[in-house]
């Protein structure tokens, strides 16, 4: 299953309210959103046929966190589904990750893309090999999933097989958390290394992750949904019993 397959299905299953993307170039994963939404990138150059009410922010999704109210345009300004394709660098995208959480509710998902690089040109931090020439290029944005599970174990951290580069899907998020922030800083040291990476052999070989099909057929979407009206701590227990009882809880801790 391609990325943007997986994205649109998870619009079918999830029923957002609200859709964020970074990283918007020319459209094609913004065209699958019918609700409210809002798409950042400095460079967009959008292409496809949007269906969507939009706020297009041509801006660094730094700049646009900065600003005082982001999500005005939302009725709430609580994020439902969240699509990070930003920079393909991993301290960029972890920041956009902290960033986006602080908005989110635990029945948020958050994805980023490009965590499976297939190479080790291909998941290096400039443009090796056949990236240089115009070809996929992933990052060492694979470098936040290991923050993630290290940093973060009360999220549900999931690696899914999807091409070209494959995709993380993070659950339960809790935008009061602020372990990342605080460690943030200690963090970009190990992030920021020169070429070639030491790309890791479960990113190369997805022996860690999960074919889609497995998490969008998981009985937890109606749960997702009807936990947006619950305060912040009841939503986070019945969503962990959700995951628990779907046996994503157990992938989790066994990965």
């Amino acid at each position: 299953m391609r990325r943007h397959e997986l994205l649109r299905r998870l619009h079918q299953r999830l029923q957002p309210r609200t859709y964020f993307e970074i990283g918007v170039r020319t459209g094609q994963s913004l065209t699958l959103s019918r609700v409210p939404s809002v798409g950042v990138d400095p460079f967009f150059a959008v292409k496809a046929e949007l269906h969507c009410d939009l706020h297009l922010v041509r801006t660094t999704s730094d700049e646009f966190f900065a600003r005082p109210e982001p999500f005005a345009h939302f009725d709430k300004p609580v994020v439902d589904l969240a699509f990070i394709d930003g920079m393909h660098l991993a301290e960029f995208a972890l920041r956009d990750f902290m960033n986006t959480e602080r908005h989110c509710h635990p029945s948020s998902v958050i994805v980023l893309d490009d965590v499976l690089p297939r190479s080790v040109d291909e998941g290096g931090r400039g443009r090796l090999g056949t990236a240089a020439d115009g070809g996929p290029w992933a990052g060492d944005v694979y470098k936040v999933t290991e923050v993630l599970r290290r940093r973060r174990p009360d999220l549900v951290v999931l690696e899914i097989d999807t091409s070209p580069t494959g995709t993380l899907v993070v659950l339960l998020p809790d935008p009061h958390e602020t372990t990342l922030s605080e460690a943030y800083d200690d963090l970009v040291p190990e992030l920021v290394l020169p070429d070639p990476q030491d790309v890791p052999e479960w990113a190369l070989t997805r022996s860690r992750a999960i074919d889609p099909r497995a998490l969008l057929q998981a009985p937890i979407w109606d749960a997702m949904r009807e936990a947006r009206g619950r305060r912040h701590d009841q939503a986070r227990e019945s969503l962990s019993d959700a995951f628990a009882r779907a046996g994503l809880m157990a992938a989790r801790s066994n990965r």
